[in-house]
C-alpha cells in the first residue's frame, strides 16, 4: 500500500479489524449492520475504530433510530439524535466524540458502509450533492418524519434481505436500491434545508462559497501548503480579504481551519499507520521532528509519542 494512504481506512480495513457477520457484507464493496442490543460486541471494533480521527474512503449512511451521540466530520461537530440520519463522503475525516457506552447496547444504530467504486456504478453524482454545496457541506445529519423515518427502515430492511440472499445480481439490485433511496433521501434533504434557511444574499452567497473554495484547497493541499499567501493565489484574492470572509463565513480564523486540517491529519497518520514519526514529519512537510513536535503539543496538549501510545 502507498505510503499516502496508509491513514486511510477503507471496507477491507474493517473486515480485518472488527468481527461483523459476514452475510451482511458484500465482499468489500459494501456493509449493511446494526448496532443494537446484542449485536453491540460485534460491531465494538468499528466504534472504538472511530473514537479517533478515520479518513474513510467510502461513503457511510448512519441512521439512529434511538440513542445519542456526537461526531465530528472535517472539524464540525453534529449531534445525532434519534430520527436522525447522516450522510459522509470519500475523503471525510469522521470521528465519534461522544457515545455513551454505558447505555450503548439501549442504543439502536443503522449503519451502511458503501465503497468509492461500488458507488462510481450508479447513475447519480453523488459527489455533486453532498461536497459541492455548502449547505450539505454544513447540514450532513437530518431528522426524519414519521412518513420518511419508515421508508428509511424500510430501505434498510430491504438491503439486508437482499445482502444475505441468494440472488445473483446483487450488486445490480444494491445499486438500483441505492439510486433510489439517495433520490428519496436528496428531496426530504432538501425541503428540511428550504424550510430552516432564509434566502442568502448575494453577499452572503458569494463569502460561502469562497469559503467552501477555500476549505477544498486545504483537504487537497493542506499537508504541504500552510501559509495564507498560497490559498489567497489559488482564489485571486489577497491574503488579508481572505481571511476575512473566511473569517466571517465560519467565526474561525483562516490559519486555525489549516492547523486543524494538519492535526487531524498527523492523528491519523500516528493512530492507523507504522510510519516513522520522522516520516510522518517528511510527509506533512515539516523542516523537522523539533518542529513537528512543537506543533502537534501546542494544538493537543500531547507529544506526537503520548498521543500514539495512548
Amino acid at each position: 500500500m502507498d505510503d499516502n494512504n496508509l491513514q486511510t481506512i477503507d471496507i477491507r480495513r474493517i473486515l480485518s479489524l472488527s468481527p461483523i457477520v459476514d452475510e451482511y457484507a458484500l465482499g468489500e464493496d459494501f456493509i449493511i449492520g446494526e448496532v443494537s442490543g446484542k449485536r453491540v460486541e460485534k460491531s465494538e471494533a468499528l466504534l472504538k475504530m472511530l473514537k479517533y480521527p478515520v479518513r474513510f474512503d467510502g461513503y457511510i449512511i448512519f441512521f439512529l433510530k434511538k440513542g445519542h451521540f456526537s461526531i465530528d466530520l472535517n472539524l464540525n461537530t453534529f449531534e445525532i439524535r434519534e430520527r436522525s440520519l447522516l450522510m459522509s463522503v470519500p475523503g471525510n475525516i469522521i470521528k465519534l466524540s461522544s457515545f455513551d457506552e454505558g447505555h450503548i447496547s439501549d442504543a439502536e444504530l443503522l449503519f451502511v458502509l458503501v465503497s468509492r467504486e461500488f458507488m462510481s456504478g450508479i447513475r447519480f453524482d453523488f459527489n455533486k450533492v453532498f461536497h459541492e454545496s455548502i449547505r450539505f457541506w454544513n447540514n450532513p445529519c437530518i431528522t426524519l418524519q414519521d412518513s420518511d423515518l419508515t421508508l428509511a427502515e424500510d430501505y434498510f430492511n430491504l438491503a439486508r434481505k437482499i445482502v444475505s440472499s441468494n440472488q445473483e445480481n446483487k450488486r445490480e439490485i444494491l445499486r438500483a436500491l441505492l439510486t433510489s433511496f439517495i433520490y428519496v433521501t436528496i428531496d426530504v434533504w432538501t425541503q428540511q434545508l428550504s424550510n430552516a434557511h432564509v434566502k442568502e444574499s448575494r453577499s452572503s452567497a458569494r463569502v460561502n462559497q469562497i469559503f467552501e473554495r477555500f476549505i477544498a484547497l486545504v483537504t487537497e493541499y493542506h499537508n504541504t501548503e500552510r501559509g495564507m499567501a498560497f490559498y489567497a493565489d489559488k482564489l485571486c484574492l489577497t491574503p488579508k480579504y481572505l481571511s476575512k470572509l473566511v473569517k466571517q463565513a465560519s467565526g474561525r480564523s483562516a490559519p486555525d481551519w489549516i492547523d486543524a486540517f494538519v492535526i487531524l491529519e498527523a492523528k491519523n497518520m500516528l493512530k492507523y499507520s507504522d510510519m516513522a514519526i520522522k516520516e510522518i514529519v517528511f510527509a506533512l512537510h515539516f523542516p523537522n521532528q523539533s518542529v513537528f513536535y512543537k506543533f502537534f503539543k501546542a494544538h493537543t496538549g500531547q507529544t506526537p509519542t503520548e498521543y500514539r501510545k495512548g
